[in-house]
């Protein structure tokens, strides 16, 4: 940066950019999901951001890339349906304006009533759009130390160790940590399609048959691959990282359990859970499946796909031997193989407010996964938050809360209740909405009704506090 006295009160850059020092900044550390949505929200009321990302001069144990806002467990943004949280989420989104929603729209890939995206064309899109505002200072730097504010932290799960102890400090609690997983990818010209077949699970028009393939499993191939799953050799996790939290475990987040962890506790489990044949019909026979394994499109160019819902933590070689074992797998090709990471999250209960401001701290915010938000939709949501909360405070406002029958409102209450004990990062569901009386029997339409009656609410709440002007 270069000041020069002469021509003040302006800051010239070395790229170009000229920012007059009377502009107030917000630095945001971070350029995942959460960060990348919160510097846009800022950057677009008008604010300068400092948006400091570590990637790529440093790297993660999940990350490939320096791009902002890159994908690491899965491609899918889930379910686009109105009447799903999911759903409902993105909807709360787009009505709040959201920058991620509308790139991951425009990288969509195939996926039957899921928003799927090509990773690398919705990263570039987001970092595209970042690097060339011009509120937006980016810093290819790894921040060691909580920043004086005002400041969002958005560093994700994969926190650096010195960051991680400087936010200890703070908050003046530990840290928490569960263990997350990725599934693995195939090349899909090595999937024997005489075996596999395309389809979505549930057909609801013409149009979303053959979004994914599906590789079914008779009674004896799932026993002998439940089998070969519950013995095949893992990847140790070290005894230091597994520990105990108030005589809980918390290393194994369960949303988001390696299958071979499910099949251990069950061999059914599968069968009811990510490999249930429900909806699936077999157009090589007629014997229908005792389970399927799906697999959903993960580029642009349809070369490659992923294994839904088989996040694992077992060794490369047995992944490839056990997985091969799958019909339709028998010569698979893996362009990567699944694994675990540490994931780390902040006591949200203990040291956060529903305006994702610290108690103690109230110019500092932390958003996404280490604010305790699971699911990238989520992840998105909590940025958009922080990221107008963050403008309010310099502009003297009053921040805002959500209301709860918003999911926005409802996931960022849930994230600070006092109540919670053993707390685990929450992902958007219509539990956490205030109850309905007198809801019809059909999961559907209770959906639609929690959904109506949440976009009303936040429609009424844009205009009382003039959110997009």
């Amino acid at each position: 940066m270069i000041n020069d006295a002469r021509t003040m009160p302006w800051i010239f850059y070395p790229d170009g950019r000229i920012i007059p020092t009377n502009m107030k900044s917000i630095t945001v550390v971070g350029a995942g999901l959460a960060g990348s949505e919160a510097a846009w929200q800022i950057a677009r009321a008008g604010f300068f951001v400092n948006l400091f990302e570590m990637r790529p001069m440093h790297t993660t144990g999940a990350h490939v890339s320096g791009e902002f806002a890159e994908l690491v467990c899965s491609n899918s943004l889930g379910s686009n349906l109105r009447n799903k949280p999911s759903g409902l989420l993105k909807q709360e989104l787009k009505l709040l304006g959201s920058l991620l929603i509308d790139c991951a729209e425009q990288a969509a890939l195939p996926a039957g009533s899921a928003l799927a995206v090509d990773r690398d064309s919705f990263a570039r899109k987001v970092t595209d759009i970042l690097s060339n505002h011009p509120n937006i200072k980016i810093h290819r730097e790894e921040v060691t130390e909580v920043p004086s504010g005002p400041a969002i932290i958005a560093s994700g799960p994969l926190t650096s160790e010195s960051l991680s102890k400087s936010i200890q400090q703070y908050t003046g609690h530990d840290n928490l940590f569960f263990y997350d997983a990725i599934s693995p990818t195939i090349e899909v010209s090595s999937i024997n399609m005489e075996i596999a077949f395309k389809a979505s699970r549930y057909k609801f028009d013409q149009e979303e048959i053959g979004d994914y393939i599906n590789c079914p499993l008779n009674e004896e191939e799932y026993k002998t691959f439940i089998s070969e799953l519950m013995t095949a050799k893992t990847i140790g996790i070290r005894d230091f990282e597994n520990q105990m939290t108030d005589g809980v475990k918390t290393s194994f987040f369960e949303a988001c359990l390696p299958i071979e962890i499910l099949a251990k506790r069950n061999p059914l489990s599968l069968a009811f859970g990510p490999m249930r044949p429900v909806g699936i019909h077999n157009p090589h026979t007629e014997e229908k499946p005792r389970a399927v394994v799906q697999l959903r499109q993960e580029n642009l160019s349809a070369t490659e796909f992923n294994m839904v819902g088989f996040q694992t933590n077992l060794t490369y070689s047995e992944q490839a031997r056990v997985f091969r074992k799958i019909p339709g797998l028998d010569n698979a090709k893996f362009t990567r193989y699944g694994q675990m990471h540490r994931n780390t999250y902040i006591n949200s209960p203990t040291c956060m407010e529903p305006t994702l401001q610290t108690k103690t701290l109230p110019d500092l915010f932390f958003a996404g996964q280490i604010a305790g938000i699971e699911g990238y939709v989520g992840n998105i949501a909590s940025g958009l938050v922080a990221g107008l909360n963050a403008v309010r405070f310099l502009k003297g406002e009053s921040l805002l809360i959500f209301p709860p029958e918003t999911m926005h409102g409802a996931l960022h209450a849930s994230i600070c209740r006092e109540d919670n004990k053993y707390f685990q990062p929450i992902k958007a569901n219509f539990g956490l909405l205030p109850p309905i009386p007198q809801l019809p029997q059909s999961k559907p339409e209770r959906g639609f009704i929690y959904s109506n009656r949440a976009l009303k609410r936040l429609q009424e709440f844009i205009e009382e506090n003039g959110i997009n002007n």
